[in-house]
Formats: C-alpha cells, structure tokens, sequence
C-alpha cells in the first residue's frame, strides 16, 4: 500500500463516534501499513457500516450476518482484521 492510500485510507477512519474514532486512530497508527489485501477489502466493508454499527462489530456484541453472504469478504481475513480492532479497544 502506498503511503497516499494509507493517508486516505487513514482519513475514512475519522467518524462521527468518538470511541470509534479513538479505536480506529489507534488501528491506523499500529497495524495500518501491515494489512494484508484480504484485510484491506474487509476494513473498507467495515467503513461502509454506519457508526454505531461499526462500533457495535468492533466491540463484538453484534455477528456480522453480510460476512457469511459475500463470498468476497474471506471470513479469516474479517477474523483477523477484527482481533486487531479489538485489540485496539
């Protein structure tokens, strides 16, 4: 990833929540530049979500159902992308 695609990619992390905003700064700083591409496409899934409901995955109170329908969304890559979140919360 380039370090144009990381800034904008840092950039979509800002969001409306500020405990989502904290967690996904933290994300950025730690383990932005080391996602692999299968990350990649599932954190960008996960910056579609709206706030809350993003923030709710985050804190894993919420299973993500669309992950088990999208055969473009490897269900590892997701697992893995949200044990970093986690990590950061």
């Amino acid at each position: 990833m380039t370090d144009l695609e990381q800034r904008r990619l840092a950039w979509r992390c800002r969001r409306g929540l500020l405990e989502l905003d904290i967690i996904l700064q933290r994300f950025a700083t730690n383990h932005l530049a080391t996602i692999t591409t299968e990350e990649l496409v599932a954190f960008n899934t996960l910056l579609d979500y709206p706030d809350n409901t993003f923030l709710d995955i985050v804190m894993t109170q919420k299973v993500m159902t669309q992950q088990t329908n999208n055969p473009d969304l490897p269900a590892p890559a997701m697992q893995s992308l949200l044990a970093k979140l986690n990590a950061e919360y």
